[in-house]
């Protein structure tokens, strides 16, 4: 009965990591060990339930371990990240959805993390000035192409945004808002507004490209962070990590990056990198921090680019 119900136990396991593997849409070394790792304690199971009840247990402590390496996977994403080593060329579709070339500030993409049903969903804000005052909202890219958007949301007054630093993660738009000087949530869909304000976060420094973006919010695997810079840090960007349920900073670290001299910022699985303006036609990726282990590298990555500024300039892990 023990062999038979650790080998029904061990087929679950199976089927859980193929589920997290499909999840993720991504091949992994981690998945590929652990499937080898079952299929061999398969075969030890079958021939250890001819040995004495001894043997069971260890093969159950090799068993938990493997099940704490799948809660690890589980909860740090798919982050075996050793750093960028190079960036395509851009896909040129169309200049924004205005189809307006005055509208210069502003950014388009997709859900870091998607909702049920609207995996697809895109959305994109534009104007022509670094205000944030209204979101559209596409069910997938074609239709974003094709300007055919299935809602629009109008930002009313004392709840525009200013700065080009926003992302959708969750369903939910986040920004920063003007006057008082906060960050700030949209739900798309109970179009409730929250706010928190970060009392140290400095107005006085903000990216070379774009004025007033002085929160710059950002998205990866492991979750949602804002990037900004107080008075004490002398303008050198802060990555904090954001707390999406209370919509606080739960810890926030320090890098060398100074502000005023970077085009723009985004997150990889918990590592922040900055670029600097090259010139007309190319960006260079050009430091790195990494929040887990407070490693700093400086490099040099060409990214092309078709117009001169970058105001919205993210990752998205899905």
């Amino acid at each position: 009965m023990d062999f038979e119900l650790l080998r029904i136990e061990l087929r679950e396991f199976e089927a859980l990591v193929s589920q997290l593997k499909d999840s993720l849409n991504t091949s992994s070394p981690m998945f590929d060990s652990l499937y080898t790792e079952i299929h061999n304690m398969t075969l030890t199971v079958n021939q250890l339930e001819t040995f004495d009840k001894n043997n069971l247990e260890v093969i159950r402590i090799e068993f938990a371990k493997l099940q704490k390496k799948l809660e690890e996977c589980q909860k740090d994403g798919n982050c075996n990240h050793t750093g960028i080593m190079s960036i395509s060329k851009p896909r040129i579709i169309q200049m924004n959805a205005h189809l307006n070339p005055g509208y210069q500030y502003g950014g388009w993409g997709k859900d870091s993390k998607p909702v049920r049903g609207y995996e697809s969903m895109h959305w994109y804000g534009a104007y022509s000035s670094p205000s944030v005052y209204e979101f559209y909202l596409y069910s997938n890219y074609d239709k974003l192409i094709e300007r055919s958007s299935f809602t629009h949301h109008g930002l009313p007054q004392g709840y525009e945004g200013t700065g080009n630093n926003y992302v959708v993660h969750g369903n939910t738009v986040y920004y920063q808002a003007d006057n008082p000087f906060r960050m700030s949530k949209l739900n798309l869909t109970s179009s409730v507004y929250s706010h928190r304000q970060i009392t140290k976060a400095s107005e006085r420094f903000s990216y070379t490209y774009s004025p007033k973006q002085y929160l710059d919010f950002s998205a990866d695997e492991k979750g949602l962070w804002v990037m900004y810079t107080t008075e004490e840090a002398k303008g050198k960007i802060v990555v904090a990590k954001i707390d999406e349920k209370s919509f606080g900073v739960e810890d926030e670290w320090t890098t060398s990056a100074f502000k005023p001299l970077v085009g723009n910022a985004f997150m990889v699985c918990g590592v922040m990198y900055a670029t600097r303006p090259g010139d007309l036609q190319t960006e260079e990726i050009y430091y790195s921090y990494n929040t887990e282990t407070g490693e700093e590298k400086y490099m040099s990555i060409p990214l092309q680019k078709f117009q001169e500024k970058f105001v919205n300039l993210h990752y998205n892990p899905t």
